[in-house]
C-alpha cells in the first residue's frame, strides 16, 4: 500500500492497513525476540574502549597523589587534587570548588538533597520541617531525579520546555514568589530525553534568578556535557560562568560523572558548587564517609592523563554511536514520517531519542513493543509521577543494541506506532 498520512486515508485504506500491520506485528511475535531498551546502557563495544584502565595502577605502581597522600588509606574527602583539576577543565569550574566522590552522580544528588531535608541548608529550616516543599520539573524529564523528589516527598510541578530548555518565565515566578519551591532539575547539554541544549539566554535567566526561599538550589545535573554525537558541538556558556557574572555563585550544584566515559559501575562521579555551599556539605558528608575510592580516582587521572585526552576518548564513543542514533532517525522517517505519524529530535549528542506518538497512544505502543518482544522506558516515566498528561511521549535508547539488534526494535517500535494510532482511529 502506498505510504501517505493517516488523515487523508479512506476507511477502507485504513482498515487494509491496520490488517497489514497486524500480519507484521505477529511475524514479530513469532520470533520471540528478547531486547532490554528501557535505559540508557552503554554497549559491551562502549566498555571495551577502557578495557585499560583496569590497568592505569598496577600491583606495585606508585599510588601516591600529587599532593602526596597514598590514596590507598583513609582520608582526602573531597577528592585527589589532580581528579579535581580533570573534571574542573570538563565543567568550565575551578578545581577548588569541586568534590570528587565515588562512582554514581545520581547517588550524590541523593545525599545533598537529603542533607537538605534533615539538616537544612543556607542556615533555613531543614525541609522536613517546612510546611511543603516543591521541587520543579522540566518535561518530559529524567524519570531517576523525579524519583528522588518523590522519595522525600517533595511535590513536584512540570514546567514545560521548548529547544531553549525550560520556560523560564514559569519558572522565575514560581522561583521568585513561592518560598516552598527550593530546587529544580536541570540536565542543560543534550537533556535527557529531548537532547536539547538550554541556550545562553536561558542559562544566564537561571543564573539571574532571586529565589523566594534562601535554600533554593539549582540541581544541575550536566551529565552529558562531553557525549556529542557531532564533529563540531557547540560550546554553550558554563552555569559557573553564567553565576559568577550575575554574581549569585551560591545558588547551583553541578553534577557529571564518568558512568558512560568509563564504566557505569566503576567510574567518578563529581560535584561543583560555591565554596560557601562546599564548606555546608563537607560537614555532613564528613560524618557519612572518611573518604571515597581515591584508588580508583587515581586511576582515571593516569588513564586519561588531561581533559582533552578524555574528550578524544568520546570520539571514539561517537563512532559508535552515531550510527545506531542515524538508524533510528532514518527508519522513524522511512517508516512513520509518510503516514504523518509522530514527531522526533534529532540530538546532537546524548544518550536518548524523545517520540512523541499520537495523543493517547503512548502506553499503548510500549505495550505492543513488550509483548513483540522488545522492551521499552515506560510511557509515562519522562513525567513526575509517571503521568504524560497526553500520554505521547516515549524515550528512544539507542546505545545498548547492535545495529541489527536495533534494527529489529525499529522496525518493530513503527510497526506498534501504526498499530496503536490505527486502532485509535476505528
Amino acid at each position: 500500500m502506498d505510504k501517505k498520512p493517516l488523515q487523508t486515508m479512506s476507511a477502507d485504506e485504513k482498515a487494509a492497513l491496520l490488517r497489514e500491520t497486524k500480519e507484521a506485528y505477529a511475524a514479530f511475535q513469532a520470533k520471540a525476540l528478547k531486547l532490554n531498551m528501557a535505559r540508557g546502557v552503554p554497549g559491551t563495544d562502549q566498555l571495551d574502549l577502557t578495557a585499560d584502565l583496569l590497568n592505569a595502577l598496577p600491583a606495585g605502581a606508585d599510588a601516591v597523589s600529587e599532593t602526596g597522600d597514598d590514596v590507598r588509606n583513609y582520608g582526602v574527602l573531597t577528592g585527589i587534587a589532580e581528579a579535581k583539576k580533570l573534571f574542573a577543565d570538563i565543567l568550565g569550574a575551578n578545581p577548588d570548588e569541586m568534590f570528587i566522590a565515588g562512582n554514581s552522580s545520581l547517588e550524590l544528588m541523593f545525599t545533598v538533597m537529603q542533607i537538605s531535608f534533615v539538616r537544612g541548608i543556607a542556615g533555613c529550616e531543614p525541609w522536613c520541617r517546612q510546611e511543603k516543599v516543591k521541587f520543579l520539573c522540566p518535561v518530559p524529564g529524567y524519570d531517576r531525579h523525579f524519583a528522588v523528589s518523590g522519595y522525600f516527598g517533595a511535590e513536584m510541578i512540570n514546567i514545560p520546555t521548548d529547544e531553549n530548555g525550560p520556560d523560564m518565565a514559569m519558572v522565575k515566578e514560581l522561583v521568585e514568589n513561592d518560598p516552598a519551591v527550593k530546587g529544580i532539575w536541570c540536565v542543560p547539554v543534550y537533556a535527557n530525553p529531548t537532547g536539547i541544549v538550554y541556550s545562553d539566554e536561558t542559562v544566564r535567566a537561571f543564573a539571574a534568578l532571586k529565589p523566594a526561599a534562601k535554600d533554593f538550589r539549582i540541581y544541575w545535573d550536566n551529565a552529558y556535557c562531553i557525549h556529542h554525537l557531532t564533529e563540531h558541538p557547540r560550546k554553550p556558556l558554563t552555569i559557573n560562568q553564567a553565576c559568577a557574572e550575575a554574581g549569585n555563585p551560591d545558588i547551583f550544584y553541578q553534577f557529571m560523572s564518568t558512568s558512560k566515559i568509563t564504566f557505569p559501575g566503576a567510574g567518578v562521579a563529581a560535584f561543583n558548587t560555591s565554596k560557601t555551599n562546599m564548606q555546608e556539605l563537607q560537614k555532613a558528608i564528613g560524618i557519612m564517609t572518611i573518604g571515597y575510592d581515591k584508588i580508583n580516582q587515581l586511576r582515571h587521572v593516569r588513564f586519561f592523563g588531561t581533559a582533552d585526552k578524555m574528550r578524544a576518548h568520546m570520539e571514539k564513543h561517537r563512532a559508535l554511536l552515531a550510527p545506531k542514533f542515524n538508524l533510528v532517525l532514518d527508519t522513524l522517517e522511512k517508516e512513520l514520517a509518510p503516514y504523518g505519524l509522530g514527531k522526533w529530535n534529532r540530538p546532537e549528542g546524548g544518550y536518548f531519542i524523545s517520540f512523541y506518538a499520537p495523543k493517547g497512544t503512548a502506553k499503548r505502543v510500549v505495550q505492543l513493543c513488550k509483548e513483540g518482544g522488545v522492551t521499552l522506558t515506560g510511557a509515562g516515566a519522562t513525567y513526575p509521577y509517571g503521568n504524560d498528561p497526553d500520554d505521547s511521549n516515549i524515550r528512544i535508547a539507542p546505545t545498548f543494541p547492535s545495529l541489527e539488534k536495533l534494527a529489529q526494535a525499529m522496525e518493530l517500535f513503527c510497526i506498534a506506532v501504526k498499530y496503536a494510532a490505527l486502532e485509535q482511529m476505528q
